[in-house]
């Protein structure tokens, strides 16, 4: 097996080493994939669900599809409900609203969808976006918009962690910071 550079960080008060890994040349970033990481992800959701203790709001939204776990521990630890907007549509979504952004990670196009039956759940409510690393903001910037075409006012966004330009986030509930590695 082939040894790959990585990124010690300490989240939540959980060690983790993070693959190095080439989004286009000169230019890399450690990747957090929670899926299948239970400790990681029940820590996370602890620290954030205190993090957003103060903070009133009715329903949890995040994208599918790495950030799902942390969505629901961040549910059962709040006791708030939680949706996810989908990146495909199917024919039981209905009259579902829809976003598009561009994925830092593919460099494609990123579509939002948001399923009918769950606009009524966010209309005229308070919702915490979150995602588990924000690094462009532009899934983000999906949900957002979709949230005001839903009628859904944002009240905070959460992440585990930022990345690049750390005072892009300080409006962000986050638990740590990635650096971008340059060459």
């Amino acid at each position: 097996m082939q040894a790959h550079e990585t990124y010690s960080i300490e989240i939540a008060g959980v060690k983790r080493d993070l693959r190095l890994f080439e989004i286009k040349p000169g230019l890399r970033i450690a990747i957090l994939n929670i899926l299948g990481d239970t400790e990681l992800v029940q820590a996370a959701a602890k620290a954030l669900a205190k993090a957003l203790k103060a903070v009133e709001f009715d329903i949890l939204v995040t994208a599918e599809a790495k950030s799902i776990p942390l969505a629901y521990a961040l549910a059962v630890e709040t006791k708030k409900p939680y949706i996810v907007l989908r990146k495909a549509y199917k024919p039981y979504m209905g009259a579902a609203l829809i976003a598009e952004t561009l994925s830092i990670t593919t460099g494609e196009p990123q579509t939002l969808i948001m399923d009918e039956k769950d606009q009524a759940l966010v209309r005229n409510k308070k919702v915490v976006l979150v995602d588990d690393v924000i690094s462009t903001g532009s899934t983000l910037q999906g949900m957002r918009m979709i949230m005001e075409k839903a009628g859904a006012e944002v009240v905070r966004e959460g992440a585990i962690l930022t990345e690049g330009e750390r005072a892009k986030w300080d409006h962000i509930i986050a638990l740590g910071h990635l650096p971008l590695f340059t060459s």
